[in-house]
């Protein structure tokens, strides 16, 4: 497998000093490049839903508390990325780790299809084996499935409005309860799918959710909104406290 000419002339196939091309300057400008766009489209979507906001009777109030509890609500979930990300710098390198992880892709997705790529060329993830060759396939592999991501979001997005539009001609309120009724369906399966790897994972399940009961209760008790912004960020740093507890037990 040859590498691309525009990496640095210190790529060597056969080499396992994988930072040597993992942090190479092409990357870093790949990275850089898809940390703007998702700025731009950022500041899109926030003028966007300024702009729309008066016609669903949203006032720019109301926008601006969705916007920070949305932020808030980011930290929890970026804060176990970070700590994942962190573990898998010395694998991928940096920008990589950045794009595929930090940004677009889960850290399960990304790290399996790796370390099936890598497989495939007789290595092991982070292994002896682990070459810069190998390295490019399973970099090749994230980015190909990422990208399929993409594309069928591209295709599928414009049939599913149709569905919307049709749904809402034969009852209006069917929209209101469907995207609700989709996440909730949608987050539990993933957090049931945890259940049987440990004691650990549901002692981590069942805290969190206990813990963000709790709080969306008091919230409705005393009246305070500002509790069900930070609720879930809460959630998961008192749930991960527990968990790391329980294992010292």
């Amino acid at each position: 497998m040859n590498l691309p000419t525009a990496l640095p002339a210190a790529a060597d196939n056969n080499s396992t000093d994988i930072l040597a091309i993992a942090n190479s300057p092409v990357l870093w400008a790949c990275a850089i490049g898809v940390f703007l766009v998702i700025i731009i489209q950022s500041v899109i979507y926030m003028k966007a839903a300024r702009v729309a906001a008066p016609s669903i009777g949203m006032t720019q109030a109301e926008i601006k508390t969705s916007f920070r509890a949305g932020a808030i609500s980011a930290l929890g979930p970026s804060l176990a990325v970070v700590m994942v990300a962190v573990a898998l710098l010395t694998v991928f390198g940096t920008p990589a780790v950045l794009v595929r992880i930090g940004l677009i892709g889960s850290v399960s997705y990304e790290t399996a299809a790796a370390a099936i790529a890598a497989n495939t060329a007789g290595a092991e993830l982070g292994g002896p084996t682990y070459t810069q060759a190998v390295f490019g396939l399973a970099l090749a592999a994230m980015s190909l499935g990422g990208a399929m991501w993409m594309i069928a979001t591209l295709i599928l997005t414009p049939l599913l409005k149709k569905g919307d539009s049709a749904l809402r001609k034969v009852n209006p309120a069917i929209m209101l309860v469907v995207p609700g009724a989709a996440m909730v369906g949608a987050f539990s399966v993933l957090g049931i799918a945890e259940l049987p790897k440990s004691w650990i994972h549901v002692v981590a399940f069942f805290s969190s959710a206990l813990i963000m009961s709790l709080l969306m209760v008091i919230a409705k008790k005393v009246g305070k909104p500002w509790i069900k912004e930070w609720a879930l960020g809460i959630a998961i740093m008192l749930g991960l406290a527990i968990t790391y507890v329980a294992t010292r037990l």
